[in-house]
């Protein structure tokens, strides 16, 4: 590790406002009810449920990667499902405009005087979690305005302001096998995504199920576990978790090794990256770890939630070099070597 792993104390729950106590108690109950709901669809894939979880509680977008045919989409509408939130697909292409996901003024005539007069559409950015299926096969000005939604919860048309509804979630997929008319996200973009996660194959015996269990006529039903007002709740609580300046010290010195120009950058962080992670990285470990913490029924940030989430935090942003790809060398490794160090 790069410095020694330890725990810290539990803090008592004095610390902890009464009132706050079982909404937390809440939280870490409905993370059972909600994986056990999710396995009545989805079979293995636990590391990802785990951090779209913390993701949902930690208000972060996430951008997931992987080949088609790995239940992407169907995870996340049987999780909008489960937890009550209003659910949008964009099937993003090359010719999709702006407006085609923020929506449009359209004139429209009053059928009583006559008149004519604007009203705005609302497109399917208004929603609680939005799916962006396959983000970069669309062009920068469309990623645009769905970054102006990321970032700032609302929508701009027509010199008007639409505030969106919370919580609002954007989860997104790529497909890393067909580079072909695609658009790399801009950093900007990449960026506000609080994890990259990747969707790989499944285990032997979960594809045995998933073949058995998904070419029959019956579609599970799920339970509905929780509702957007209980989620926008948790995810204030969330915010209130106390952190220790040693975790804090912790998840800040990671990501400032990442960076080839600092003077705490090891010889194969300047040998083989172009740059590091910004200051959002730290952010997304603390708050990831915030709700890794709850979600595990525990009161404390410890050293290993930040451990935890460092890959889906930093693999987007960080990038390798030539020499990296020469060698082979991917940003996993690198995380491999700063949590071995």
């Amino acid at each position: 590790m790069a410095t020694d792993v330890t725990t810290e104390e539990p803090l008592n729950n004095e610390d902890v406002l009464e009132d706050e106590m079982e909404a937390i108690e809440q939280l870490s109950d409905a993370r059972d009810a909600i994986v056990k709901q999710v396995r009545k669809r989805i079979y293995g894939q636990d590391e990802l449920i785990e951090h779209l979880l913390v993701a949902i509680f930690a208000q972060g977008h996430s951008l997931l990667m992987g080949v088609p045919g790995l239940a992407k989409t169907y995870l996340i509408s049987t999780l909008s499902e489960i937890l009550n939130l209003d659910f949008n697909r964009i099937q993003f292409t090359p010719d999709l405009m702006p407006a085609d996901i923020t929506g449009t003024d359209i004139l429209e005539e009053d059928s009583v005087t006559g008149k004519r007069h604007f009203k705005f559409m609302e497109g399917p950015v208004f929603t609680n979690l939005l799916l962006a299926d396959e983000i970069n096969r669309t062009p920068p000005k469309t990623q645009a305005a769905l970054l102006q939604s990321m970032a700032e919860y609302h929508v701009s048309a027509g010199g008007t302001t639409y505030e969106l509804d919370l919580p609002f979630l954007v989860f997104a997929t790529q497909n890393p096998i067909e580079q072909e008319g695609t658009y790399p996200l801009p950093e900007a973009q990449l960026d506000r995504f609080m994890f990259h996660l990747e969707v790989d194959y499944p285990e032997h015996d979960d594809e045995l199920l998933i073949v058995k269990n998904t070419t029959t006529a019956k579609t599970p039903e799920v339970d509905k576990i929780l509702d957007p007002q209980t989620i926008l709740d948790l995810q204030e609580i969330v915010l209130k978790v106390p952190v220790s300046d040693d975790v804090v010290k912790y998840a800040v010195e990671l990501v400032r090794k990442t960076r080839p120009n600092s003077a705490a950058a090891p010889d194969y962080i300047t040998e083989f990256l172009n740059w590091g992670a910004g200051p959002r990285a730290g952010q997304s470990l603390i708050l990831g770890g915030k709700a890794k913490a709850l979600l595990d029924g525990r009161l404390t940030v410890a050293r290993e939630d930040i451990d935890a989430l460092l890959y889906p935090v930093l693999r987007h942003r960080i990038l390798t070099n030539f020499q990296a790809e020469a060698e082979g060398i991917s940003t996993d490794d690198i995380i491999d070597r700063l949590l071995g160090d």
